[in-house]
């Protein structure tokens, strides 16, 4: 579990962190060994879940042996699985983070949401959504595991 307390927000409890798969943390399909490496820390406090499409056919083979919950689906109404998998795990206790425009329903609904700006580009209504806004996976990691960061940036 994650706690973040940000004044003039409160105390934040995370348990889950659900992340957008391609152009979020993989990169044409493909996850970096130091996005591995993060996946894998990030589970010593959060559930991790990767949605997805499956656009490049690559998230089984990229995820295997990684323990995070994967879930794909169709790309018809993306948005709504993914939006419709947070209000599952409870959004008071779960941050979303992804870089699309099927994202921006997953967005809103989290307690906590962060867009990435990575090498496959950022919905630019997705940014008017997320509370935070980064430049690379490796900063939300960053972040996640010095959640100073989320405080400093979201204080009141």
């Amino acid at each position: 579990m994650l706690e973040i307390d940000i004044p003039g927000r409160g105390k934040l409890t995370i348990e889950n962190i659900v992340f957008d798969y391609n152009g979020t943390l993989a990169v044409d399909g493909v996850l970096t060994q130091e996005t591995k490496d993060f996946l894998i820390k990030i589970q010593d406090y959060v559930e991790v879940h990767i949605l997805t499409a499956d656009t490049y056919g690559t998230v089984l083979k990229e995820c295997h042996n990684l323990g995070v919950i994967l879930q794909t689906f169709p790309y018809e109404n993306a948005g709504i699985q993914k939006k419709r998998i947070i209000e599952e795990l409870g959004k008071e206790k779960t941050i979303a983070i992804g870089n699309g425009y099927n994202d921006i329903m997953m967005l809103e609904e989290s307690i906590l949401s962060i867009a990435v700006m990575g090498k496959e580009g950022c919905s630019g209504k997705l940014l008017m959504t997320a509370d935070i806004v980064v430049n690379s996976i490796e900063d939300v990691f960053t972040m996640l595991l010095k959640p100073s960061r989320i405080k400093a940036t979201l204080r009141n």
